[in-house]
């Protein structure tokens, strides 16, 4: 998809070229300048078409194509930690978020809004209670085929920030609304960095 948007500004920035070049053409200097500002819109409207078209493609991705490229740990307690102990493994890791698993099985999860709400607002004292008395249970999961349209309306709808991933029970990962929203909008710098490179050749007039 970024080799297609690469090559299609191209194509529109080589009529650039060759507008920009008409110098030896004996047509009246107002008609070359209108002709070259009429490509150049086409060739930005053609970029911009192309650009949310991948941006289509990108959100219909499955979660399962997305976790193979970037691997994210799973980073779980057990339900007999105390709050004070998960919150600094939750530091120490700099997440804003914990799994509370037995063995295998997803109890719950720990985040820092229950932190806040359960335990600060409710005058627990963090090195006596257990997380598994403040977790959030049942959380809601994705699976690897939930898109990634699907997994940000999840999010945005049921007003969180953490997904676990799960398969026939088994944990695979927990993604956050932050993975999701770069895995959206990555190798975009790159693409407009192309386009805008290819667009300053094709525009040169020399």
């Amino acid at each position: 998809m970024r080799a297609r948007t690469v090559f299609t500004a191209s194509i529109a920035c080589a009529l650039l070229s060759q507008t920009a070049l008409a110098e030896d053409v004996t047509l009246p200097a107002p008609v070359l300048e209108w002709s070259f500002y009429v490509l150049l819109i086409f060739a930005l409207a053609v970029a911009i078409g192309v650009f949310f078209r991948t941006e289509k493609d990108k959100k219909n991705e499955v979660l399962s194509t997305l976790l193979e490229e970037h691997k994210p740990a799973i980073h779980s307690v057990s339900p007999d930690i105390s709050i004070t102990e998960c919150v600094r493994r939750m530091n120490d890791l700099n997440i804003g978020a914990m799994l509370v698993m037995e063995g295998h099985q997803l109890l719950g999860i720990f985040t820092e809004r229950d932190a806040m709400t359960k335990v600060l607002g409710a005058g627990l004292e963090p090195s006596r209670t257990n997380v598994s008395a403040v977790m959030s249970q049942n959380p809601v999961c994705v699976t690897p085929s939930t898109t990634l349209d699907e997994a940000m309306a999840i999010v945005s709808n049921r007003r969180i920030r953490h997904l676990p991933v799960v398969q026939d029970g088994n944990v695979l990962a927990m993604v956050s609304s932050g993975d999701l929203t770069h895995w959206l909008v990555e190798d975009r710098p790159g693409d407009i960095r192309e386009l805008v490179d290819i667009a300053g050749r094709g525009s040169d007039p020399r």
